[in-house]
Parts: structure tokens; C-alpha cells; sequence
């Protein structure tokens, strides 16, 4: 009984290391490959409309972070680290993801892929991130991004909803049972 179990575990976690690496892989091949294009096709700064004026394409290089975070020249070195050190959090994070939990391992994969992707554009050019969606209504415009930047807010909302739904499950499992 117990190999049956072994078996089943190690066929749950070779599902999971397939889930993880091929999602973290799409989203880097996907990022880099429409940064490729956008910096190919795009000019720097001029915008081109997709869906009317609501979704445009611009080229722009973000030597920051998101929401134009900045720490001045070091900036690029900065964020090289951080983003080290996130993805040292993530693979720890995953490491203790139980084997068959397939919306956790989703999320870390998201914002694993994300995080490399950004992170290959920062060690490739001192211009900073290639960002090149920008979505807005007239002057009210939602900071420029890629597709790295989707991914980690995506994976990030998913993995706290998650980490939030873990850590209120004991809870309730604990709560006594009303008395009749």
C-alpha cells in the first residue's frame, strides 16, 4: 500500500514540476518574444492605436519597476536584487507547495515566468524593462506594461487569494461546534 502511495506522490509532484516549468517557460518566451516585436516594430514614445484609443502600443523602456518606482542611477542594480531575492522566496514557497495543488503552483508559476522575463530585460540593457501595452480612457491611462507584468500581478492576486484560503482553513477546521 504504502508504494502505491509513494507512486501516486511522485506522479502528483512530476505533474506539478511539468505545470510549473511550462508555465514559467510560456510566460518567458511569450514575454521576450512580443518585446522582440515591439522593439522591432514599435517607434520609442509614438503611440499606436489597437482598439480605438482605449488599447495602444508604445514603446518605452522602464529603468524602474512598477507604477514608475525608481531609485535613482542605481535603479537597475537595485531591482536586479530584489528581484533575486523574490525569486528565492518563490522557490522556497514552491518547494513547501503540497504536491497536486494546482492553483498554487500556478500562481508561483506566474510570477516566476514574470519575474525572469523582466529580469533578462534588465541584465540585457541599461535602458531598463521593454513595456509596450498601455490601456487607458483619454488622459486617464493605466501605467505602460508587458507581458512579464501581467503575469506577476496575475500570479500574485492568485497566490495571495491561495495563501489566504490556506491560512483560514485550520481556522475553521479548529472552531469549536455549536452545542444543541
Amino acid at each position: 500500500m504504502a508504494d502505491s502511495q509513494t507512486i501516486g506522490e511522485e506522479e502528483r509532484r512530476a505533474r506539478q514540476h511539468r505545470l510549473f516549468w511550462g508555465l514559467a517557460a510560456l510566460v518567458v518566451a511569450a514575454d521576450i518574444a512580443t518585446k522582440a516585436v515591439a522593439v522591432s516594430a514599435l517607434s520609442r514614445g509614438i503611440p499606436r492605436d489597437i482598439v480605438g484609443t482605449v488599447v495602444k502600443l508604445v514603446l518605452v523602456y522602464n529603468p524602474g519597476a512598477a507604477f514608475g518606482l525608481w531609485f535613482g542611477p542605481n535603479s537597475r542594480w537595485i531591482f536586479l536584487v530584489l528581484t533575486a531575492c523574490a525569486l528565492a522566496v518563490l522557490t522556497k514557497l514552491y518547494r513547501a507547495t503540497p504536491a497536486g495543488d494546482v492553483l498554487r503552483t500556478v500562481a508561483i508559476g506566474l510570477v516566476c515566468g514574470g519575474a525572469i522575463g523582466n529580469l533578462f530585460d534588465r541584465l540585457r540593457s541599461p535602458n531598463g524593462v521593454v513595456d509596450f501595452i498601455d490601456i487607458g480612457v483619454g488622459y486617464h491611462r493605466w501605467p505602460t506594461f508587458n507581458i512579464a507584468d501581467m503575469a506577476v500581478t496575475t500570479g500574485a492576486i492568485l497566490l495571495a487569494w491561495v495563501l489566504w484560503v490556506e491560512d483560514r482553513a485550520p481556522s475553521r477546521r479548529a472552531a469549536p461546534l455549536p452545542e444543541m
